[in-house]
């Protein structure tokens, strides 16, 4: 037998499969803190519970699981993050009660006010903050998630500005500051943070100010290439 005749003859419905999902963790920063969107579930199991946004994979209309991702976002909260990252893979027969289950998760940010107002119009939807979901039952195995991405971020806060995704589009050093120490849990030496980005040439000054505790404070936006930057060595605290 050839292997295009086995692959004729191959039918895939012959073998048990496991559940495949996507869910996703995302961050944003808003009111001096980070949350986490989440969404009710209004279907059976675990309706009612908030978890995670997510679902199964189509393969009628999703040729990668980004397409997945993207698709689920979208038609559960509206949201389109800037990016997506692949956070971890988790697979077995206790995490569903529908059967052996698989979820691919990934996690993002995304800057509040791109997507308020859209969250703010369904009730099924809402930004939880960190401190809100310590004491909030999820549904499934989506806790566990949720502090995985969590750590994700933390470790990539030490050396990255991804961070600056959960802000507005422009913003002051300060601001950026501030999330980088929400994120890590601790305060950054203010000089060393700035002649960092500085010397990584990561942020285009717009030329336009905004008070800041008495006195203007330069607004600055992101450049295409942050997303990827990486910087030698953590940061000082």
């Amino acid at each position: 037998m050839t292997e295009k005749e086995f692959l004729s003859n191959y039918d895939r419905r012959d073998y048990l499969t496991p559940l495949l999902t996507v869910d996703t963790v995302l961050f944003t920063y808003h009111e001096n803190t980070l949350k986490v969107l989440l969404v009710e579930r209004a279907n059976y199991p675990q309706k009612g519970q908030w978890g995670l946004p997510g679902g199964f994979v189509d393969e009628n209309c999703d040729t990668t699981l980004d397409d997945t991702v993207y698709r689920k976002l979208k038609e559960k909260t509206g949201v389109v993050p800037p990016y997506i990252e692949q956070l971890c893979t988790v697979g077995n027969s206790e995490r569903d009660p529908r059967g052996w289950s698989v979820t691919v998760c990934y996690t993002a940010l995304i800057a509040h006010q791109a997507c308020e107002a859209h969250i703010e119009s369904v009730h099924s939807v809402k930004w939880v903050s960190i401190e809100e979901i310590e004491g909030m039952a999820l549904a499934f195995d989506h806790y566990q998630l949720y502090l995985q991405a969590r750590e994700r971020l933390r470790q990539k806060s030490l050396y990255s500005i991804v961070p600056g995704f959960a802000l507005p589009e422009v913003f002051t050093l300060a601001e950026l500051q501030h999330v980088h120490e929400v994120l890590i849990g601790k305060a950054i030496q203010n000089k060393s943070f700035r002649r960092r980005l500085e010397q990584a040439d990561l942020l285009i000054d717009t030329g336009e100010k905004r008070q800041e505790r008495g006195r203007p404070a330069n607004l600055y936006r992101l450049k295409s290439q942050s997303a990827d930057y990486r910087f030698i060595r953590n940061l000082e605290f």
